[in-house]
């Protein structure tokens, strides 16, 4: 598999500080790739790189990332099993998990978000996309792999068709026009420009959402939208 590999992001200079990502793949070739492409930008910093997730806890702990890479098939213990033990710990607040994985079925896409993960990457995402993919998650989007993005759209709409839970009725109409931005995988950024808000009234909104559907994150509030079908 080759990976194009991007020296420089071009808006660097205006980033705050550096992304701290770990990397958790049992492809010891990918993950030592990835670690080479993070270590040539500006401004994404490698901090471990783990064969698998047996010691995922302890290794957060240490390694404080901003983004997790998360591989699904490993040995001893599952990415969407380290996703729930780390949300469990109380380890997962700030902390962003994207999923790369060569699995696309729908089952294991729900699982990962309803888990706690903020992204759902396919292995065959060049390396470039990936690296954009964790600075979109630092900005508040959900990055999909497009045809995963299908996927959940599909289901979304399949969901449409059924009877609407009475906290999703509770949203009003912007609310569920930001939550719809959500699940598409819109950064709040983009949110304000499609709904004609400001980034404040965009977070006031997400605050709002949160509250009614007694849900403590983004992740979990997509899960939740697409699993009781809230749009039709």
């Amino acid at each position: 598999m080759l990976w194009s590999l991007r020296l420089r992001h071009p808006n660097a200079k205006n980033l705050p500080r550096m992304i701290r990502v770990s990397i958790y793949d049992d492809n010891d070739s990918l993950r030592d790739t990835l670690a080479l492409l993070f270590d040539a930008t500006d401004d994404l910093l490698p901090t471990g790189t783990y064969a698998n997730a047996l010691s995922v806890v302890e290794n957060v702990s240490r390694d404080q990332p901003d983004v997790i890479l998360m591989d699904i098939d490993m040995p001893g213990r599952t990415g969407i099993e380290a996703v729930r033990l780390l949300r469990d710990a109380n380890r997962l607040p700030g902390v962003k998990i994207l999923m790369l994985t060569v699995f696309d079925d729908t089952e294991r896409i729900f699982d990962a978000i309803s888990a706690g993960a903020v992204g759902y990457l396919l292995k065959k995402t060049p390396g470039d996309r990936i690296a954009d993919a964790i600075r979109d998650v630092m900005d508040g989007g959900a990055a999909m792999t497009p045809s995963v993005a299908l996927k959940v759209l599909a289901a979304f709409q399949q969901a449409g068709s059924r009877s609407v839970k009475p906290d999703m009725m509770a949203l009003t109409d912007k609310e569920r026009e930001v939550l719809q931005r959500l699940v598409e995988g819109d950064s709040y950024k983009l949110i304000a420009y499609h709904c004609g808000i400001s980034m404040g009234t965009v977070r006031t909104h997400i605050v709002n959402i949160y509250e009614k559907l007694h849900v403590n994150s983004k992740s979990e509030a997509v899960a939740r939208a697409l699993k009781t079908g809230m749009f039709k």
